[in-house]
This record gives structure tokens, sequence and C-alpha cells, in this order.
């Protein structure tokens, strides 16, 4: 087996093993997926008639001392600083030589965008602790006063708005940025992260990064699934996802954000399939601006068909007044999580557990120079997911189907509680077929091409 490349090689590549190792063909999985998520609705609209979850003392309190652990200054302190030192590790690499070797665009691309997705939803919003601008500014306000962070109130107006356009910028530099995999490339990036970040924080207090920091956000997002929480006293507790999923905070630009996770995956997929790259070729010739031009166009095409189509599905229902017409899709969107954490998983997993082994390894000599720090660089990879393909692509369609499926039962508690008892099914059913058209479009971008 030829090993895959480093990193920056394979950045675009997330979509490993193809229709070829599924144990039944791509066209079964298809339509067994579609009827499942079918039969599964029929199923929960005549078993299911009261709402489940969205109850806020919903969850078993965990025994004390984890809550103590956990909220321990010094423990919290180590692991903040840690991820300081790493950050200021990854600044070295970012100015090192521009190589395969170079471990700052596999940190950058897999173990930040996927890794702490993953660790989200495992243990909760982890980059409220792990952002070394959240703990720079942290300190800042403990050194020289609360008066240096923050010097007017976050508007509520803005939501989630400032985080969006961070996502769009992030995966627009990953999908259709003309070198995505460059250590130029994500360092600008990342200094323009930093001074925004920064800049907001000191005007807008630590609000600011809970908010409109991209990472922050989707950490936010990926918490949701997450079966650790807190209770209204703040200490932790076990629940159902279920019941946390409703507990997505639902403001301006909340359905926008799950449309740019879930559309850009799919675009990811998408412009894999050898169709889509034969017509950049063919219209953009030699010229990479006219290349970007097309990627980036696709792109906000798949964002906006997210968007539109949820949109539409969450507000087609009759009986209901104008002004909760106009806020079913915030109140709704917490059902696109599962969806969303489901592909991102499908189609990301195996980048993290191969190209994040080698990123980690890559960090015992991030310049180049023969170095053997922490003897990272006497270890090798495994990868066990490429050497097992079938299992692999299993996992993979389990994902999907199983974030759908997850996802039809939220929005099926969600109908329970926000529609009239006459249009809690058939309320439903745009959003049933909307979920179907994601699956059948998801399986099928990422084998089919």
């Amino acid at each position: 087996m030829t090993p895959p490349a480093r990193p920056t090689d394979t950045l675009l590549a997330h979509g490993l093993g193809g229709s070829e190792y599924l144990p039944v063909p791509l066209t079964a999985v298809l339509i067994g997926c579609a009827w499942a998520l079918t039969i599964s609705f029929a199923i929960i609209a005549f078993a299911w008639r009261t709402p489940r979850y969205g109850r806020p003392d919903a969850g078993r309190e965990l025994p004390r001392w984890v809550t103590r652990t956990v909220d321990n200054h010094w423990v919290r302190g180590v692991i903040s600083g840690l991820a300081v030192v790493l950050t200021a590790w990854l600044v070295v690499a970012a100015f090192g030589p521009e190589t395969d070797e170079n471990p700052l665009p596999g940190a950058f691309y897999v173990l930040l965008w996927v890794g702490m997705t993953v660790l989200s939803a495992l243990l909760g919003p982890v980059w409220r602790l792990l952002s070394p601008v959240r703990t720079v500014l942290r300190l800042a306000q403990g050194i020289a006063g609360p008066r240096v962070v923050g010097l007017t109130d976050y508007p509520r107006r803005l939501g989630w708005w400032p985080a969006a356009l961070g996502l769009v910028a992030f995966v627009w530099l990953e999908l259709a940025s003309p070198d995505p995999g460059s250590v130029a490339s994500v360092r600008i990036w990342l200094i323009c992260y930093l001074v925004i970040t920064l800049a907001g924080g000191v005007v807008f207090g630590l609000r600011w990064t809970e908010r409109a920091d991209p990472f922050a956000v989707y950490s936010t997002v990926a918490s949701r699934l997450s079966p650790f929480a807190r209770d209204r006293e703040g200490r932790v507790i076990v629940r159902s996802p279920m019941n946390s999923l409703t507990t997505l905070p639902v403001l301006p630009g909340t359905v926008t954000v799950l449309a740019i996770l879930l559309g850009s995956t799919a675009f990811d997929s998408f412009s894999a399939i050898p169709l889509w790259q034969d017509l950049v070729a063919d219209g953009a010739g030699d010229s990479q601006v006219i290349a970007t031009l097309y990627s980036t166009a696709g792109l906000l095409v798949f964002i906006g068909v997210v968007a539109v189509t949820f949109w539409t599905a969450a507000r087609a229902v009759g009986g209901v007044q104008p002004d909760l017409r106009r806020r079913l899709p915030g109140l709704m969107a917490h059902s696109l999580v599962p969806i969303v954490i489901g592909y991102i998983l499908a189609h990301y997993l195996q980048s993290l557990v191969e190209q994040g082994q080698e990123t980690v390894l890559a960090l015992g000599d991030p310049l180049g120079r023969g170095w053997n720090v922490l003897w990272l660089s006497d270890a090798h990879p495994v990868y066990v997911m490429s050497d097992h393909p079938t299992v692999t692509v299993t996992l993979k369609v389990a994902f999907v189907l199983g974030g759908h499926l997850l996802g039809v039962a939220a929005a099926h508690d969600a109908s329970l509680r926000l529609l009239p008892r006459k249009h809690q099914l058939t309320g439903q059913l745009t959003m049933m077929v909307t979920m179907v058209f994601y699956t059948f479009l998801g399986l099928y971008l990422l084998f089919g091409g």
C-alpha cells in the first residue's frame, strides 16, 4: 500500500475510500438510507405524540468532585497554558520553511478544524478553554483590571454574524483559494484572525470571543451533541444530547452558520467529482484567478442551497402566526446540528486519524533542522483506516444516517412543542423531504464521485 502523503499534500483529499469498498452497491445504500429515514419518521410521527426534550432541568448530576475538578483554577490554567505553548510552537512553524513537513497546515486544517469538533462533541465547548486569544484577554483583565477588556457591550443584533463571516473565510481558504496548503496562506489567515479577534475582544470583551470567534461558535455547535452539560447552578451533569440540542443559541446568523458548515462540507465532496474538475479546467484554462472564481461560486451555491432549503422547509407550515413563522427557522435550527456533525465526521474523520498522526509527529521538527522534540520524530503513523477501507466506509454511512435520524427526531420533537396540534404532523412533511434530500445528496457526494 502506498502511504498517504504529508498533510500539505492531501488537505483537500478528505473523503478517502470510495464506493467500491461499500459492502453493498451505492444505489442500494442510497435507497436503503432514504427508506430508513422515511420509515423512522413514520414510526416517530405515530408513536411519539408529546414533547420529550427541551426541559431545562433534564440531566443527572455527576459527583461533586467532577465539577470541582473541571472548575479548578489550576487544572484550567494548565490546559489553557499548554494551548498557548502549542500556539507559540506553531508560530515558530509559521515562519518555517515552505515544505511538506511543516506541521502548520495540518495543525490548522486537521487538528484544529476536525479535532476540535470531535472534542467538543465528546466533552463540550472546549474552545472556551483552549482559545489562546481568550486566555490572553483573561490574563490582561486579571492583571490590568476589567476596564482594559470590554470597552462597550457586544450588540445583540450582531449575533453570530461575525463568526459566520469568519467561517466563510476559513472554508474559502480551504476549498476555493489558489493555494490552501501553503504555509504562507495559512500564516496570513491566522494573522488576520488573531488581529481581528484580539481587537474585538478589547472592544467588546469576552462576549466577542464567544459569539464572533468562528472557532468558538463551531465548538458551541458541536458541543450540543455532548453528553455532558451544566445545570442552572453550574454543576456538571450528564444527559441525553437530544436535550442539549434544544439549548443551541437562537441568535441572528444561527441558521447561516449551520448552512456554512454543512454546505462547505458537501462542496468539498462535490469538488472531488471529475465532472466538476473538468468543468473548472475547461472554463478556467491556465488562469488561476478564474479557477478560484469557479470554486468560490460553487462554494457559495452549496451554502446558499442549504440555507434556502432549510429556511423554506422550516417556514412551510400552516396555522401559525406571522411572528412564529418568522422565528421558526431559528427555533428549528438545532435539528441541523446532528446532520452537520454526522456529515463532518463521515467526511473528515479519516483525515483526523491518519493526517492527524502525521501532523503531531511533524511537530517534533517544525523548522526542518533535525530536531526531535519529545522524541516525536522516532514514531511512525499507523494508517489504520486506510488498511480497513470497508470498515471505514461503513462508518461513514453510519455517521451520515445516524446524524439524519437524530435530526429527524429533533425536528419532530420541536414541532410538537412549537406547532399547533392540527399542523404538528403535516408541518413536518417539508422538513422530512428536505432531510431525505440532504441524506441522498450527502451520501452520493461522499461516495458517488
